[in-house]
């Protein structure tokens, strides 16, 4: 089993009241980082503040959908128990980061799919099958499932390979039990690589599916309504 990564985002100090809400702000979100722009539009104080870090759509998406203060210690106690489940589940086949108020599951697409397809493998059914359960018992939370490639190929048929192997991760885990209005499936081509394009290790590791777990609606109001609470009985 993978040691539990736990990375530590220098705290914003920003208003970021637009991203939050439900999966309608985690589109909207998402739709900011389509092409890996951080720091675009009315995204650009929140995108300044962490693309030095870090320029992946999932962190990003993590990041902007926090709520800080007591009531994210209360999320991300949350988002502790399930990042431990998660990890039960991806032994071997994810890489799980606890970052901020949120979580970050990465899988190389050679272990989901066979070269050049969107087909999951069926050695990886079985732990997506646990990683569905996990999702489904840990409900208050909202996924952004992201596709990635490495730059081989034309840009248009990786942005379409990329598209459609998100989409099949979301349409296993929608098969399985988790519910569609809590996804939201993208795919980004190779706009967004993780490591150094011009070597065969770098393009294997930016062929990958992304998993950015944030709190929903329902989970940040009982985080505040707690927040407050202890703040009375103080």
């Amino acid at each position: 089993m993978k040691k539990l990564k736990t990375n530590k985002l220098i705290a914003l100090g920003l208003s970021l009241t637009m991203f939050l809400g439900g999966c309608s702000s985690l589109k909207k979100l998402t739709r900011e980082q389509k092409g890996a722009i951080i720091g675009v539009g009315t995204g650009a104080a929140a995108g300044a503040a962490i693309g030095s870090k870090s320029k992946n759509p999932a962190v990003y998406a993590i990041v902007g959908s926090a709520v800080g203060g007591v009531a994210g210690a209360v999320i991300g106690k949350y988002m502790d128990k399930q990042a431990k489940d998660l990890e039960d589940d991806l032994a071997g086949i994810a890489e799980v980061e606890r970052i901020e108020e949120g979580i970050k599951v990465t899988m190389g697409s050679g272990i989901l799919f066979g070269f050049d397809s969107y087909a999951l493998s069926a050695a990886t059914k079985a732990n997506l099958d646990k990683l569905a359960s996990t999702l489904s018992e840990y409900d208050k939370t909202e996924i952004l499932i992201a596709g990635h490639t490495d730059n081989v190929g034309s840009e248009e048929y990786n942005q379409k390979l990329s598209e459609k192997r998100a989409s099949a991760v979301s349409d296993y885990l929608m098969a399985n039990g988790v519910k569609r209005s809590r996804l939201v499936s993208i795919g980004y081509g190779e706009t967004a690589p993780e490591y150094d394009n011009s070597t065969e290790t770098g393009q294997d590791k930016n062929r990958r599916v992304e998993l950015a777990i944030v709190a929903d609606d329902n989970l940040k109001k009982d985080a505040k309504s707690e927040a407050k609470n202890m703040a009375l009985n103080k």
